[in-house]
């Protein structure tokens, strides 16, 4: 990008904290708010000393967050500060709200990125289906189901566990349960129903969703119950 007048510079800039002179010493920890602080190069530092500002290289070295002075200080020396330039070809730190969807390349958020609980987006998803019908009714469906293994049925996670009709979920979580029937009447039966039943404590058990088919009058209708 073309700049009319001066290219501005960018980095992390920080100040050090104050340093007290020890006689004798030249090596000292640079820390910004009492965290250890560790400047690319000797050259992203501005150091002064006695109010004269030092050359790096020459006047002081960095080795990770320690900077030595060429000579020892002595009592009555004066470190009156220490900027850090950070890295002048690096952004630093985004301001908050300063990234937009224009700033993010295409594929640059991945999946890991995306979700972090529901934050994990899906975690499980499991079909299961009888093998044979049957005529009849039945409270609870509890033989003949088997795991949807068509393939691209499109299974997440451990998925269910089934006992006798009763499916048990792999952990805590919110779930969305579906069930499909297709199903036919005779000239004797006055409606079909199918439920969904719902328990917390493995004992009691309550409705939870219901779908039925009357025949009423020479003609059907559909109720639909949703708690």
């Amino acid at each position: 990008m073309a700049y009319i007048g001066k290219i501005p510079l960018v980095g992390n800039f920080q100040i050090c904290d104050a340093i007290s002179v020890v006689n004798g010493q030249a090596a000292y920890t640079m820390q910004v708010a009492s965290v250890n602080v560790i400047p690319e190069t000797a050259q992203n530092l501005i150091v002064s000393l006695n109010g004269v500002i030092q050359k790096p290289g020459s006047s002081y070295t960095v080795s990770g967050s320690t900077i030595t002075f060429s000579q020892n200080l002595v009592t009555g020396d004066v470190i009156d500060f220490i900027q850090i330039l950070g890295s002048v070809l690096d952004i630093g730190t985004p301001s908050d709200a300063t990234v937009t969807t224009a700033k993010l390349g295409d594929n640059s958020v991945t999946t890991a990125k995306m979700f972090s609980g529901f934050k994990n987006g899906i975690t499980m998803a499991d079909q299961w289906r009888l093998t044979t019908s049957f005529t009849g009714s039945a409270n609870p469906i509890a033989s003949n189901l088997e795991r949807n293994d068509t393939s691209g049925a499109g299974f997440i996670g451990t998925g269910m566990t089934e006992s006798s009709g009763i499916f048990s979920f792999p952990s805590t979580g919110i779930y969305y349960v579906k069930f499909h029937g297709s199903f036919s009447l005779n000239s004797n039966t006055r409606y079909i129903a199918h439920k969904i039943e719902v328990t917390e404590n493995n004992s009691s058990y309550s409705l939870s969703s219901s779908s039925q088919i009357n025949k009423k009058n020479g003609f059907y209708q559909n109720d639909f119950i949703n708690v």
